[in-house]
């Protein structure tokens, strides 16, 4: 069974352990529990901190709106074929082979590090809702879940041969620290694979983008916004990568949180599927997937 080291963190100045003692992944017969989970407080849903830097993720934000949503567990936006499609696409653009150590950051609940075991993946989901781990955690017994900051990684460098950012990108207004981290904590050659909503996809924009006169702050949290794939592209690059560009489109959501958007949610997934399929519309499809290559 492969091993992932998670090593203590020496924070800057006191010298404190941000994450200590988890070291493997075992069969939940075997396993032992021996790290504590980062101590995250709660905080109201509400608008980024007045004077806070907006280049910087507002995690408090973060933290209050995920654990509300694991309070109504209903976090789980992609119909179940959405998320087996997305891992499918994990698969084939990483092409780890099974027992390939891989992390699933921004986890959530663990739908995706659970289909990622299915398939044979030695996995570790982390996500910055404790709340939201501790549903995944009685969802799917026996694989391991990580109350943890993306931008503060509490593994060893080198411990993961794939990462998959489970839609996470666009939750950091700069999200450079966070692919340096990806790069940091997989092994030379390591692959990672990320998916987010595309600023180009008409719908994805009036509904997601600040820019849109039609935008809805209703189940978003004040760090997200649609990305570029160029831009993204241009992040991982410049921490290590060689990175490719997809576009995808089909995949069905079950649930928004806007009652304006659920009326018109069948009739989204409906031309999603027939209109953005089409090759023509490549790259205005509603999701961008980046996949790389570790330097």
């Amino acid at each position: 069974m492969p091993t992932i080291s998670c090593l203590p963190r020496a924070t800057r100045a006191s010298g404190t352990c941000y994450a200590a003692g988890y070291s493997s992944i075992s069969p939940p017969a075997t396993r032992q529990r021996r790290w504590p989970d980062p101590i995250m407080t709660s905080a109201k849903n509400e608008p980024r901190a007045r004077g806070a830097n907006p280049a910087q993720q507002d995690k408090q934000t973060e933290i209050a709106f995920f654990d509300g949503h694991a309070a109504a567990d209903d976090y789980d936006v992609f119909a179940p074929e959405a998320s087996a499609r997305l891992v499918s696409e994990f698969a084939r653009l990483s092409a780890l082979p099974p027992h390939s150590r891989v992390a699933d950051l921004g986890c959530g609940s663990g739908t995706f590090t659970a289909l990622l075991k299915s398939r044979g993946y030695a996995c570790v989901g982390l996500d910055i809702s404790g709340k939201l781990v501790a549903v995944g955690r009685r969802k799917h017994r026996g694989i391991e879940l990580l109350q943890g900051d993306i931008e503060r990684l509490p593994f060893a460098d080198g411990s993961f041969d794939g990462v998959l950012l489970s839609g996470v990108v666009h939750h950091f207004p700069e999200p450079s620290r966070c692919a340096v981290e990806v790069a940091r904590v997989l092994r030379p050659q390591g692959r990672f694979v990320a998916f987010d909503p595309n600023r180009m996809n008409p719908f994805m924009w009036l509904y997601r983008d600040r820019t849109s006169p039609f935008y809805s702050s209703v189940g978003v949290t004040a760090n997200e916004r649609p990305v570029l794939a160029r831009e993204v592209a241009a992040v991982f690059e410049r921490a290590g990568f060689d990175v490719s560009t997809h576009y995808l489109s089909g995949l069905a959501y079950r649930y928004v949180a806007s009652a304006g958007a659920r009326l018109l949610l069948p009739i989204y997934n409906r031309i999603d599927a027939a209109v953005f399929g089409l090759p023509i519309m490549k790259r205005l499809r509603p999701f961008v997937l980046t996949a790389g290559v570790k330097r």
